[in-house]
């Protein structure tokens, strides 16, 4: 196969590299750590690691999809969220489990998060032409799961389990509304039907680069950080 190099001035495969590079760092980081970590977290920093491994691989192939293609990798992108972001909603369960963290919480967070995913790829891929009922679908599904490591059953959970796991999961609830509302700003940005069926940008190919180059950001801000909150967690005791 031709090696395929990136051009100085195409930020948007410069980006997919350097998410690749960061996130693969920091899974070889996590995973060595394991040893060095308190059984109580083990599990919980083996799942940042793995979050962080399955985004590098994803990564890898969509700045390979970019570069041959020019175009925007979704139906990739989407594959890594479905498998990535429901871990992360994992991680909320593993911390709060000692206070009594149900297995029906851990289901409540995967099931919306999937809800989440599974109707903005529709809005985005699928069905463009109803994307703002999708995009509603997938809002609700988000502001559920926020709604809950706010003020919610994870948010109880957390404040009996501890201060530093209340700490570390008002940290993570600040990913989880910062972090993950550019992905909601992406999709009105990214499908025909803009802003509530008001078209906000004229050059979508312009507008897909950007949110491309955005969306790269915030992966690896969004899961690097989730995974290093977790492992300062690991290394105190309450």
């Amino acid at each position: 196969m031709e090696h395929l190099s990136i051009a100085s001035d195409n930020y948007v495969a410069f980006t997919f590299f350097i998410g690749t590079m960061a996130m693969m760092a920091a899974s070889v980081f996590f995973f060595f750590e394991l040893n060095n970590t308190s059984p109580k977290w083990r599990t919980s920093v083996l799942v940042s690691g793995l979050i962080t491994f399955i985004a590098a691989v994803h990564y890898y192939y969509m700045r390979g999809y970019n570069l041959e293609t020019g175009e925007s990798p979704t139906f990739f992108r989407y594959v890594d969220w479905i498998l990535t972001v429901p871990l992360m909603c994992v991680e909320f369960y593993l911390i709060t489990k000692k206070a009594g963290a149900k297995v029906a919480l851990l289901w409540k967070l995967i099931f919306a998060s999937l809800v989440m995913l599974v109707t903005g790829y529709f809005g985005e891929t699928i069905d463009k032409d109803n994307s703002v009922m999708w995009g509603v679908v997938s809002g609700a599904a988000y502001f559920y799961i926020a709604y809950l490591v706010w003020f919610g059953e994870v948010a109880n959970l957390a404040q009996t389990a501890g201060t530093q796991v209340a700490k570390a999961t008002r940290v993570l609830a600040w990913f989880v509304l910062v972090g993950w509302a550019i992905y909601p700003l992406g999709y009105i940005l990214g499908t025909p039907g803009g802003l509530f069926g008001v078209q906000l940008v004229e050059d979508q190919a312009a507008a897909t680069h950007a949110m491309d180059i955005v969306y790269n950001i915030a992966d690896a801000i969004n899961k690097i950080g989730f995974g290093l909150v977790i492992y300062a967690l690991s290394r105190k005791e309450d």
